[in-house]
Parts: structure tokens; sequence; C-alpha cells
């Protein structure tokens, strides 16, 4: 059955592409048919810089279909949300595009792994948010957090948005790499996992291991 994930994290650097070419990687390795997809690429100019860190953990050369920007229809040169990375450059953002593009890769591929900017609540346009995307596109997000101070804040909140909006939440991606600090790391995950089992949540905890990224 073909499926499209949303890969989220609590907000930004907080390992999405790691996670992302992790998960294609070890679906690839169980013989499903999958492909990366980044919603929007900040900061960069031709080649999304996440596409391509999918790419070395999948194991794959740059694609034709990253090369015609079907896994990343929009890059943009400011480091910055996507609505103002857009005006910065004077081009505006279409959801249609962005489906079009996902609908395209689907028809090839098993899986499509799509990975948001930063967190659920930036924005996309002025007045269109991320988790107004997932919503209305009835995607399944993957949520990535971290052992880092303050993430277990802000890891409840995204739990608590989304489980408000009727966002299923299919993986919580615990992102141990590189190896945080030893007295806060284990609590951090504990914690969760008592709260997605306080709440009856169907959800999966993964934790990524200790991976050396290709150069």
């Amino acid at each position: 059955m073909k499926k499209v994930y949303f890969v989220t994290g609590i907000d930004t650097n907080v390992g999405k592409s790691i996670a992302t070419g992790y998960l294609a990687n070890q679906m690839m390795q169980e013989g499903k048919k999958v492909i990366t997809q980044k919603l929007i690429q900040t900061g960069n100019v031709k080649v999304s810089e996440d596409i391509e860190m999918h790419r070395k953990l999948m194991g794959l050369p740059l694609l034709d279909v990253d090369k015609n920007r079907h896994t990343c229809p929009y890059i943009f040169t400011y480091p910055c949300s996507p609505h103002l990375a857009a005006r910065i450059d004077r081009k505006e953002i279409s959801i249609a595009k962005i489906n079009e593009c996902t609908n395209s890769l689907l028809s090839k591929y098993d899986v499509v792994l799509l990975e948001g900017a930063g967190g659920i609540m930036v924005p996309i346009q002025d007045d269109y948010l991320t988790i107004d995307f997932i919503k209305d596109e009835k995607l399944p997000i993957i949520l990535v957090t971290s052992p880092k101070l303050g993430s277990l804040n802000h890891t409840l909140l995204t739990i608590e948005s989304c489980l408000n909006r009727g966002i299923v939440i299919d993986t919580i991606v615990y992102n141990d790499f590189p190896k945080g600090d030893e007295v806060i790391s284990p609590d951090t995950y504990a914690f969760i996992q008592k709260y997605m089992d306080k709440h009856k949540m169907d959800t999966k905890l993964i934790k990524i291991p200790n991976i050396e990224i290709p150069s």
C-alpha cells in the first residue's frame, strides 16, 4: 500500500534529515521502494542540502527526481522560515505544486518520506502553517525529537498540538546522535515513553543509533 509520511521535528536542528535518511535506508533494507522529499528548502541555491544528506544515508547518488526538483520543488536562498524566504526571493509557494510533485513520486515509489522545514508551527505562507498542511493532506507524521535541554517541553507541546487536531503520530524518532547528556538522555526517553503510555498513544518510539554519516 502506497503511503506518504510527513517527517517533522520539535524544532529546527534536531536531526530531521538524519532521521529521514536513516529511516529511508531501513525501509530499503526491508525491500520497500522508498523515496524522500523535502517540502521546502531554505538557505540553499541549486540543490537541497537535506536531500543530499538523505541520499548519503541511503547510499545513493543524487537521482533524476532530485535534479529535476521533484524531490524539492522550492529552494530559497535565505536561511529562514519558508514564508519569509519566499518573500525575500520574490516568489510564491504553491501547495498544489508541492502535492503534484509528491503524487508524481508516489506513482513510482511505495513510500514517500516528506521532510518539513523546522517544526510544525513554521509558516509556509503568511496565513498557512505547516500543521495546516499536514492536517489538510491527512498525513501521518514521524516526529523527530532529541535529548537536548528543552526538548522535552517542545516534544510534549508538539504531541498535544497534533492530538488536538486529530493528526496521527505514526512514529516518534528519538535522535540521540551524536550522543547526548548521559543523565538527561535516558530520562527524557523514558518520560516520553511514559507519556505515550498514559495517553494510550498507538505510536512507535524508536532510537537512532550511533550511525556513521558518509562523506
